[in-house]
Formats: structure tokens, C-alpha cells, sequence
């Protein structure tokens, strides 16, 4: 039932960096030359201020959900990625789907299926993004995707939103046994916290022993590079471009007598961009061989 080069990014829990890693890995793979397209199931929305488009009620996509309406596909947000934005209405698919499944009808993961199919082939990846609490959205994006990855900082409440989407996974399995669990991303840990990382990377073992990887790559916590993201709406690898004019404009404010506004909150992103450029890299070789790993079993 998966669909090829589909990847949900899960939690169990909220504040994990699911989003910024959904919208970076997207812009990046997207800025490299692949056709990609970001499904945001979040009725939060954030892909929208990670991206820098309007935000959006989420209204078209829950209809496109319950009727014979195409996905909303927001064109070109960047030269080759493409959006369904999210947004407050899918706060009722729960509700939704209950009356549907009483009276027989399809369930979520059948409609997901067949809108995204519809278009698959037009995409080299399509990115997942859902909400942490919603079981209904979280199974049904399992359910067509062929991988998932897990973001998560290091304190224990989000490691026991690993251990939940853990065993939503093995649930998900019976119905889709091409899912795989692509890796786990370690989420604002600073660079040297090693004994920290060490720490966690042991309990991850432990929830999840050998069923996945942790990805060597973490993303650093640098929250003034994440507020400048969002309030500009621009990803990470722009905010460098952003920072070389916002230091030509106070430049300028300064030698004209007036007080620079307005101005980026980080004065240098470049660490943090190369995290986001890494964690891509090892996520498209990882995709290659799920993929390669569910031709040969199939």
C-alpha cells in the first residue's frame, strides 16, 4: 500500500523540530534539482510560516479528503517544491472519519493512498508533516508512506513520544510491511554535550534496539536562527543570503545616523544550515536504499 519515496516525519510529542526538519529537508532536496512535495496534515500549519506563503484554514484540504476534489497543490512555493498546506480544519478529520467508517466508507489511509498516488509520479520525494497527538493522521500518513523518521530533543518526554511512534510503526506493519523505519534525528543538542548525546543515543537503542538507525547528523540548537526562519519565512540555507543584506542595511542606518531595525537575531546561521544540508544528504541515501530494499523483497 506505500507509495514509492513517501516519508512521514512523526512524534509523539510536540516542540521536536518535525516541521523545520520537514520544510528544510524539502527546500534543500528541491534547491539540488528534485521535483518534491511537502503534504502538511498538521491543523497547526507551520510549513506555511517555515515557507514564507500565507497561512492557510486547511479548509480545501479537508475537503479534497472527503469528496472527489484533487489535493490542493500550492505550485512552485520554491522552484520544484510544491505544498498542500495545512491548516485549522483538519482539526475535524477525526470526527470525519468516525461518521464515514460507521456508515462502511473508506477510511483515511484509503483516501490518502489514492489522492497521493494520483500524483506520485510527478514528485522525487513527498515529505509527510503531521500533528503529534492526532492517532487518526499519524496511522493513515504510516500507512502510504514507505519510511518514517523521528525527531527528537533529548529530554525523556520526547524520547517516550520515540517509544509511541515506535509501536504505531510495528501497528502499521501488518496493513503496510513495506514501511521502514528510516532513523531517528537528534534535535538541539549543542555541540559539546557529547556525554548528552552519548546518553541519549543509548536510551534510543533501548526503545528501539536494531529496528533503526540514528542518524549521524543532529541539528544544533540555535533558537535565534529558528525565530529568524519563521519570522522571515525563509529556510535555514537562506537566511545567509538574508544576513549579507541585513548587515549592508545596518551598514548603511549607521553611517546615516539612524538606529538599525528590523535586523536578524543570528548573526550567523552557516553551522545550522550545514546540519539541515547534512541530514538531507543521509536522508536521500537512505530513502535509495529502502527503496532498493523493497524492490528486492517484493
Amino acid at each position: 500500500m506505500s507509495i514509492h519515496r513517501t516519508i512521514t516525519v512523526a512524534q509523539g510529542k510536540g516542540g521536536v523540530g518535525k516541521t523545520s526538519l520537514v520544510s528544510n529537508i524539502g527546500g534543500l532536496t528541491a534547491a539540488a534539482g528534485n521535483r518534491v512535495l511537502i503534504l502538511d496534515l498538521d491543523q497547526q500549519g507551520n510549513v506555511a510560516r517555515d515557507l514564507g506563503y500565507p497561512p492557510d484554514t486547511g479548509d480545501d484540504l479537508l475537503t479534497a479528503l472527503i469528496t472527489a476534489a484533487p489535493l490542493p497543490v500550492l505550485r512552485n512555493v520554491r522552484d520544484r517544491l510544491d505544498v498542500v498546506p495545512g491548516g485549522p480544519a483538519l482539526g475535524d478529520v477525526a470526527a470525519v472519519m468516525a461518521s464515514r467508517a460507521q456508515r462502511g466508507g473508506e477510511d483515511l489511509a484509503d483516501i490518502l493512498e489514492a489522492k497521493l498516488g494520483a500524483i506520485a509520479d510527478d514528485y522525487d520525494l513527498i515529505l509527510i508533516d503531521t500533528p503529534p497527538g492526532d492517532r487518526i493522521i499519524v496511522t493513515a500518513a504510516l500507512t502510504v508512506s514507505r519510511a518514517v523518521i523521528i525527531p527528537t530533543r533529548p529530554d525523556e518526554a520526547s524520547i517516550d513520544g520515540v517509544t509511541r511512534i515506535a509501536e504505531r510503526f510495528l501497528d502499521v506493519r501488518e496493513r503496510n510491511p513495506s514501511l521502514r523505519l528510516a532513523g531517528v534525528v537528534l534535535f538541539a543538542i549543542a555541540s559539546r554535550t557529547t556525554r548528552l548525546e552519548r546518553d541519549v543515543r543509548a536510551s534510543l537503542a533501548q526503545v528501539l534496539g536494531d529496528a533503526a538507525p540514528v542518524f549521524t547528523t543532529r541539528i544544533r540548537h540555535l533558537d535565534s536562527a529558528a525565530a529568524d526562519a519563521r519570522r522571515r519565512g525563509l529556510l535555514v540555507h537562506e537566511l545567509e543570503a538574508a544576513a549579507i543584506d541585513d548587515r549592508a542595511a545596518r551598514i548603511s542606518a549607521l553611517r546615516s545616523g539612524t538606529t538599525p531595525t528590523g535586523g536578524l537575531y543570528a548573526r550567523d546561521a552557516s553551522g545550522l544550515a550545514t546540519d539541515y544540508e547534512n541530514i538531507a544528504r543521509e536522508l536521500l541515501t537512505r530513502v535509495a536504499e529502502i527503496e532498493q530494499e523493497v524492490s528486492v523483497a517484493s
